[in-house]
């Protein structure tokens, strides 16, 4: 492989895991219409919510296993995550089967990770790899959410689904504040690394 190919090889759009995470994504508006949009539509949007929580991890480990691991897929896949996340949370809140202090703790979280990103990013920071903290909390919350779901339907199961959603919600909570307390030092970091190559990279690209 030639010096150029491996530097265009980072840049690459059109991959599986990227098409996956794609997929993902379009999966968000057929999760709202189960929920607000059919009869006793709980029970299908949890089984829909509880499929995209526990994929979550195909497209990366497809990324690492076939060598496409892309800058485009370093962002897009916690950007779709936070969005399917946070479009959960607040259709879930909306309909009531989920409480409001344990949702106003997600969306807040939410909320200022992806403001303290965008912040950094113009101010020119190195892009900073998604901690497995955040991943974690991600996944036990994207369970715990479907089954609060099934815990308000008419579900046989529904009691059963009631404690196991406070069994991942609590740990998905508490992992994904810990991950956004370490990330403000990890922000720092970032921020002053991304500054100090700025000249160097400048220099680089004049004639």
């Amino acid at each position: 492989m030639t010096a150029s190919s491996e530097s265009r090889a980072p840049a690459r759009v059109l991959t599986l895991p990227n098409a996956i995470t794609f997929v993902r994504l379009l999966c968000v508006p057929l999760f709202v219409w189960l929920l607000f949009g059919r009869t006793n539509g709980r029970y299908q949007a949890a089984w829909l919510l509880g499929a995209l929580g526990t994929t979550d991890w195909v497209d990366g480990f497809l990324a690492r296993r076939l060598g496409q691991v892309s800058e485009l897929g370093k962002i897009l896949d916690p950007t779709a995550d936070r969005i399917m996340l946070g479009v959960a949370v607040v259709s879930i809140l909306i309909d009531g089967s989920v409480p409001l202090w344990l949702g106003i703790l997600v969306v807040v979280r939410e909320v200022l990770v992806a403001g303290a990103a965008l912040v950094l990013a113009a101010a020119g920071a190195r892009r900073i790899d998604v901690q497995w903290a955040g991943k974690a909390g991600t996944f036990g919350l994207m369970l715990a959410f479907p089954l609060f779901l099934v815990a308000h339907s008419t579900a046989g199961w529904k009691d059963v689904a009631a404690v196991l959603a406070w069994v991942c919600a609590i740990p998905g909570i508490c992992f994904g504040w810990y991950a956004a307390v370490t990330y403000v030092p990890m922000a720092r970091r970032a921020l002053a690394e991304g500054r100090a190559d700025r000249p160097s990279k400048m220099a680089v690209t004049q004639p």
